[in-house]
């Protein structure tokens, strides 16, 4: 995992570059030359944070599937009417 380094001025210029390095790593952001920011990805964020990807974030990194590989059976259901 390596490292890169935007200067602010760089990372206001080309935020999708800084995003797109951010996939590989973290991304320092310096201000006059220090220090000043580091842009994650999100599950490296959650990592650090020692909190486990919610069941939205890991369905979104399945494969997308063929309607038919899933089938599943109609159920045969009467309603009846209710007293109360």
């Amino acid at each position: 995992m390596s490292t890169r380094i935007f200067s602010s001025r760089d990372f206001t210029r080309d935020v999708a570059a800084a995003k797109a390095a951010a996939l590989t790593g973290p991304v320092l952001i310096t201000d006059r030359g220090l220090p000043s920011f580091v842009l994650l990805n999100i599950d490296e964020y959650h990592q650090l944070q020692g909190k486990a990807p919610s069941l939205f974030a890991l369905m979104q990194q399945l494969p997308e599937l063929p309607d038919d590989v899933l089938e599943i059976p109609r159920m045969d259901v009467e309603f009846r009417d209710v007293d109360f």
